[in-house]
């Protein structure tokens, strides 16, 4: 079975179903393909920030999750019991200002519906890209499995928007020569109820010496814990049974030490995030184009690869539109400069992300009591500085917003 299209988008997360939105909405034809069944999977990134809140208002999906989103005002650090650092982000100089937490299920849909409601976007789900069609050296589209069947998706452009293990980067050599950078640390992620005395409306980073812990609201009342653990240190942690696990969420917020004893009962109530970045030299081919954490993947370190994913599309979808529209003459041409842009344009917003994931990394995994106190110290330095917040957080939180007007700020309802 055939379908040609104007364009093959290979994953079905925020970047793909975002780059397929935009896509339609530009008159292109789109083929999606996505290898789980539905939009109901259990995700982590649940963090949108300012940023991709004007993303999302730009795509005109805002306002179909605005029920479901949960505004984020604050963010607080304690650092050996401490407060050192507490950031509103309403004192930001931006149209949108604040993050929200969202999650992924209700994103997905919006995203796919809106669509949907443009018409031209074909979804076949559950489907598995097996191998790349060629005509030379071009990508030519994809070939994919199905329960019914086999698929030949013919595309003039085919972009891989799979994630960190992108089977389209694979496929088509891309990354080979990538750099893969294993930061000291990976993360176990779970979901305990959310402490009554806390506000909802605070990201919270608790550390303790070399030790830290991410404790984010989630939209379904909980509060969502990343508990940093050194580089494959799961068999370790696990070797003391859960009253470890309890011990070290005690350690960071005392406040959740009963709850995470009633409620955390086998390690199946927990998820190990292997932590790493991918810097892909070129993000693309002939014929193809990686996004997201195909072609930069990210930490979690402040949210950013949900972001990063929304901005890459919206980056694209008018170059690849652009160079579709021309003489099919001059079409590869036109794409392979498409392609080339869209790099430049937005390789320079995720080094910078990169580089602040990286240093904050660090500074969270300091231990060494002199070390400890210059980290509070810089902490402490950066709350009293409106300037220097500016500075250190407008590259994750604002990067595509300058500063100005608030007036055009949109508002999402706290859900309760």
């Amino acid at each position: 079975m055939t379908i040609s299209t104007d364009v093959c988008v290979v994953g079905g997360g925020p970047g793909g179903r975002a780059l397929a939105l935009a896509l339609v909405r530009l008159g292109r034809r789109v083929v999606l393909l996505e290898q789980r069944t539905g939009t109901a999977r259990a995700f982590r990134g649940e963090s949108v920030s300012p940023d991709g809140v004007r993303l999302l208002a730009g795509l005109g999906v805002l306002e179909r999750v605005r029920e479901h989103a949960h505004e984020v005002h604050r963010l607080e650090i304690t650092d050996g019991g401490a407060h050192v650092l507490d950031v509103r982000f309403d004192t930001f100089p931006y149209a949108y200002r604040r993050p929200v937490e969202l999650a992924q299920p209700v994103l997905l849909s919006a995203l796919a519906e809106a669509a949907a409601e443009q018409g031209g976007c074909t979804v076949l789900e559950p489907a598995t890209a097996v191998e790349l069609l060629l005509d030379g050296s071009m990508v030519r589209g994809v070939r994919a499995k199905t329960p019914d069947g086999t698929f030949e998706i013919r595309a003039e452009v085919t972009v891989g928007a799979a994630g960190r293990y992108s089977s389209v980067r694979r496929l088509s050599g891309i990354g080979r020569g990538a750099r893969r950078t294993e930061l000291d640390r990976d993360v176990v992620w779970m979901k305990l109820p959310f402490p009554p005395a806390w506000d909802r409306r605070a990201y919270r980073v608790r550390i303790s010496s070399g030790r830290h812990g991410l404790f984010l609201p989630s939209t379904d009342g909980t509060v969502r814990i990343g508990l940093n653990i050194p580089k494959g240190g799961l068999r370790e942690l696990r070797s003391g049974g859960l009253d470890r696990l309890h011990a070290r969420i005690a350690e960071l917020a005392p406040e959740l030490e009963a709850e995470a004893v009633a409620s955390l009962l086998s390690w199946s109530d927990t998820a190990l995030l292997d932590i790493f970045t991918t810097e892909v030299r070129r993000w693309s081919a002939p014929g193809v184009v990686l996004i997201g954490d195909a072609a930069h993947t990210l930490s979690p370190i402040l949210g950013q690869g949900v972001n990063h994913a929304l901005a890459d599309a919206v980056a694209l979808a008018p170059l690849l539109a652009g160079a579709l529209a021309g003489p099919r003459s001059a079409l590869p041409g036109a794409l392979a400069a498409a392609v080339l842009s869209f790099q430049q344009e937005r390789e320079g917003a995720v080094r910078r992300s990169r580089a602040l994931q990286l240093r904050q990394e660090r500074m969270f995994s300091l231990s060494a009591p002199p070390a400890a106190a210059l980290r509070r110290a810089v902490y402490r330095a950066v709350n009293a500085s409106p300037a220097l917040q500016r500075r250190v957080l407008a590259p994750a939180y604002f990067p595509g917003q300058r500063p100005g007007s608030a007036a055009g700020h949109v508002r999402t309802e706290q859900r309760t």
